[in-house]
């Protein structure tokens, strides 16, 4: 019976510290997840309220993005930025979060501006296309 003890104890043992490697991990992810969010809640509250209500309380870097938001349908936008140093333009759908927050949505592109250009260059064209079906 002491040997089906001790196994007991180390299989607690071992189950016990998963728990806690997970409840670590999580606290990890949590933690790394929060900050970004928060930088950019000022930004996605000014996009809910382009009627300028909040423009001069907000950060300049916030109204920068807001300036360079270009809505094209309900929830969708063209959103001209910098990442690392690249100018991106991204076209994307947003959502409503439960707190009225809007939220980038998972799928969207992101142009350099040469890709940027060949799209303007071939808009005639595709405007052709549509026309036909």
């Amino acid at each position: 019976h002491t040997r089906e003890k001790q196994s007991a104890s180390k299989i607690s043992a071992t189950s016990n510290k998963h728990n806690k490697d997970i409840s670590l991990f999580w606290r990890f992810l949590l933690r790394k997840s929060q900050p970004p969010p928060e930088k950019e809640k000022p930004a996605k509250k000014q996009k809910t309220g382009e009627s300028s209500k909040g423009a001069a309380s907000s950060k300049q870097s916030s109204s920068n993005r807001d300036d360079n938001m270009f809505q094209i349908g309900k929830m969708r936008y063209v959103n001209v930025r910098d990442f690392k140093g690249k100018v991106l333009i991204d076209i994307r759908e947003y959502w409503m979060n439960q707190d009225g927050e809007m939220k980038p949505g998972k799928k969207g592109i992101s142009l350099n501006p040469e890709q940027w250009s060949q799209l303007k260059e071939q808009i005639s064209d595709i405007d052709d296309a549509i026309r036909k079906l």
